[in-house]
């Protein structure tokens, strides 16, 4: 009996002495809390949330994007033949790991240095949210970029609402639709997973509205068109 007592009593000095030692011995390592918070951390971090409302996000009328237009870009360009004698001005825009370009019949694939780095970056961010995301490789579709005066004179014999001082003169503005996109993937290996287009325009509004913020662009959301139309600042 006299050995027992020495021995709780032992314990109870020790106890008091290391309190740590009353814990499990995963907490005194020091291991349980650190593996479980950065788990949770990482899965807000790459969760999609779009924005809460594609026209509050990107209001950006044309008067408003005709200002930074006039400011960054080059005067207006007359026709085709035009565009090609201003290449000291314009940067081309044509195939691009990031982002395909449309066929285009109302504009050139041209850009200021200054909007063709925006387009660039917008494609290479939109390809790291979906890699943090977990959701297959698709490139962007740009549907409009430069428009010479011929272009636009021509876009308002055929619609009515066509403006005539359209910021596509400029070089400094590009469309990127939110209803297509281009699947990457290699077409000898298997097909990539299927993705709604509804889940990739809310990555997209998500870069886009990261992009606005930084004050690198100007962006209008456009129903009837079915593109972000923006202009860089």
């Amino acid at each position: 009996m006299q050995g027992f007592a020495v021995v709780v009593l032992l314990l109870a000095v020790i106890r008091l002495l290391f309190p740590q030692v009353a814990g499990s011995p995963a907490q005194a390592a020091g291991t349980m809390t650190p593996d479980v918070r950065p788990a949770v951390r990482s899965a807000k971090a790459h969760r999609i949330l779009s924005v809460p409302s594609y026209a509050e996000a990107f209001p950006d009328t044309n008067a408003v994007q005709l200002v930074a237009a006039r400011k960054w870009g080059v005067s207006p360009v007359k026709n085709r033949e035009d565009a090609e004698a201003r290449k000291r001005e314009l940067v081309y825009v044509g195939a691009n790991p990031y982002y395909h370009v449309d066929p285009l019949y109302s504009s050139i694939p041209y850009l200021v240095p200054r909007a063709a780095v925006l387009l660039q970056d917008i494609g290479q961010a939109f390809f790291d949210s979906l890699y943090v995301k977990g959701v297959p490789m698709h490139k962007l579709i740009v549907t409009s970029v430069l428009r010479s005066q011929e272009d636009v004179a021509r876009l308002r014999r055929l619609n009515g609402n066509a403006t005539e001082n359209s910021c596509h003169l400029y070089g400094t503005t590009f469309d990127i639709c939110y209803n297509r996109y281009n699947t990457v993937e290699d077409p000898e290996g298997p097909a990539r997973r299927q993705v709604r287009n509804d889940t990739l325009k809310w990555v997209l509004s998500e870069v886009l509205r990261d992009m606005r913020d930084q004050g690198r662009c100007y962006i209008k959301y456009e129903v009837k068109q079915g593109c972000f139309h923006m202009t860089v600042r």
